[in-house]
């Protein structure tokens, strides 16, 4: 699901005094600015997952610590976290602390730059609180329900179960719980780490400035030499659509599980919409897809969608209206339902009314940028988007870079998925750092956790086969089913498809699409050889254990035909 943290950023009041940190140095932690910290490069670092425990585990504490002391001794002043010159609070200040802003501040710190962050919600953003983590709790759950109800499926594996049940409020506390734990690991990260947290709205107020307070209040005014805007996005809601929160209702408000309703409408079948009706259909609902566009899965690999949609939705409890728009959606009221009217999207003609006990608007993500201050800055949104270039650098009405300023994640609307974030706000500090690093879009995967996953990476067979027109190349496509691979037959879970799109004069790979069992673990050996600029005459020889899934992508590698002695140069990363 798409990522990010959602901040109330309002326009600035006047500003006071320069906080101090509250917290003090202490010298008898273990970390030293000589030997920086080796922290892994992903979206959810292993620091986040661990609390303090990891730390502890690579260098305990030195015995003169009191364990009454710990807590505060474990604060934002510790010597990791570098010196920002005289003339700057800081050296980095991040507005925003989702993922993409706590991946920013980790990598900060590993560079040794005095980094502060900025949140005025709570820590983790929409990943954590909204998106991302809880819905994979409510997945999961939804997941074994799947497994438990197919009766043929369990007999074929020899076992006998009883009629599945489920109690709605463990289900949500479930996944409220599992938000509750990351969202106080990863606080617990960065103060470990020696991030300074800073809790308000947060602004800029011009080069180098930003505020940050409660928006009745005067505020506080921090300086830095580099400021990264990091505030994500929140729920997109189409005009004549009213969303009460109990029967109209957002992603934000379906991840509570507050009901399941017995026929609920889900207005989009995007990753957010699909992920949604494998939970609800699981947990006993009927749904009704209302989509815009003439196919279900628009921004799938048709091949793809096609066999996702035979499997994800005909033998459900699922019917669907392609091709229209719901123009105005009525709450439930006075006992009576939740009503939508829907008109043709060519024609403009009305069409139908639904009557719902429930309606989900999955319409996708708007940028969460209002009262950044930007017009201090010289720069114009474009759509609620900030305007940036391919190294995160935003851009004035000119449309030349804002010296020191960049913007990760949702804000600029490059790629709206937590763990982009999160590569970009590393690439941003790469550069800041002194080494030029430009991210390749197109190397970073998606995934859609239904049952089974969908992942993918790269261009859709259209999108390459439009680009091989223009460039005057040739496309070839290879496949194969998961009915092959002895892991997935194992677990009965033989119905997938993986798909290789590449050229068959230099074995690039162009893209890759998966269907099936872990898709979404399977895709990134295709990931990271699209980013390192593997090809595929290289990767056939890697070696995969037996019998596993990975030897699904093995296959499918080694069923490519790269023209012999292929020597073409791979194309350059592309900056999206």
């Amino acid at each position: 699901m798409q990522s990010s943290v959602t901040l109330s950023l309002y326009q600035p009041a006047a500003a006071s005094t320069i906080p101090k940190s509250n917290y003090t140095v202490n010298h008898s932690l273990p970390f030293s600015p000589s030997k920086p910290i080796n922290l892994r490069f992903c979206g959810l670092r292993r620091e986040a997952f661990s609390g303090f425990s990891s730390l502890s585990r690579s260098q305990p504490l030195q015995s003169k610590i009191h364990s009454n002391k710990i807590n505060s001794a474990i604060s934002a002043s510790l010597s990791d976290n570098g010196s920002a010159p005289k003339s700057f609070d800081y050296d980095l200040v991040i507005i925003g602390a989702g993922v993409g802003g706590h991946g920013a501040a980790l990598h900060a710190v590993e560079k040794g730059l005095k980094t502060a962050i900025i949140e005025g919600d709570v820590i983790g953003g929409t990943c954590v609180n909204r998106g991302c983590v809880p819905s994979k709790a409510l997945l999961a759950v939804s997941g074994r329900m799947r497994e438990l109800q197919n009766e043929h499926h369990m007999k074929a594996l020899g076992l006998q179960v009883a009629a599945a049940g489920y109690d709605r409020q463990g289900v949500a506390d479930h996944a409220n719980n599992l938000a509750t734990k990351i969202r106080n690991n990863l606080t617990n990260s960065m103060k470990a780490l020696g991030v300074d947290i800073l809790t308000g709205v947060g602004s800029i107020m011009g080069p180098h400035k930003v505020r940050y307070g409660k928006l009745d209040s005067p505020g506080n005014i921090v300086t830095a030499k580099d400021i990264i805007i990091a505030t994500g996005s929140v729920p997109f809601v189409p005009k004549g659509i009213e969303v009460d929160g109990k029967t109209v209702i957002t992603s934000d408000h379906a991840l509570k599980l507050e009901s399941v309703p017995d026929w609920i409408a889900i207005v989009g079948s995007g990753y957010i919409g699909l992920e949604f009706s494998d939970v609800y259909t699981a947990l006993g609902s009927e749904v009704t897809f209302i989509e815009a566009l003439d196919q279900l899965m628009p921004g799938f690999d048709p091949e793809i969608g096609k066999l996702a949609q035979r499997v994800l939705i005909n033998p459900r409890k699922i019917d669907y209206h392609t091709g229209v728009f719901a123009t105005k959606i009525t709450p439930a009221k006075n006992g009576k339902p939740v009503t939508i009217e829907l008109i043709d999207a060519k024609t403009k003609e009305p069409k139908d009314t639904l009557e719902v006990d429930a309606a989900l608007i999955a319409t996708g993500r708007a940028p969460f940028t209002d009262g950044l201050g930007l017009d201090s800055v010289h720069v114009e949104r474009k759509r609620g988007f900030v305007p940036v270039d391919e190294r995160m650098r935003v851009l004035d009405f000119k449309g030349d870079p804002v010296p020191h300023l960049y913007c990760i994640g949702d804000a600029n609307g490059k790629m709206m998925l937590a763990h982009a974030a999160s590569a970009q706000g590393i690439s941003v500090i790469e550069q800041i750092t002194g080494r030029d690093h430009v991210l390749n879009h197109l190397s970073i995967p998606a995934a859609c956790f239904t049952h089974p996953e969908i992942s993918m990476v790269g261009l859709t067979e259209p999108q390459a086969r439009e680009k091989a027109e223009k460039e005057g190349f040739e496309v070839s496509v290879s496949k194969t089913s998961f009915k092959a691979n002895t892991k997935a037959l194992a677990e009965n879970e033989g119905e997938g498809l993986a798909k290789l799109i590449y050229r068959p004069d230099n074995g690039e790979i162009l893209g890759v699409h998966i269907f099936g069992l872990h898709a979404a673990d399977l895709i990134h050996e295709a990931s990271n050889a699209i980013a390192l600029g593997t090809r595929i005459q290289d990767i056939k020889f890697a070696v995969h254990a037996h019998p596993t899934l990975s030897e699904v992508i093995d296959e499918l590698f080694k069923s490519a035909k790269v023209k012999a002695h292929a020597s073409g140069p791979v194309s350059e990363p592309v900056a999206v």
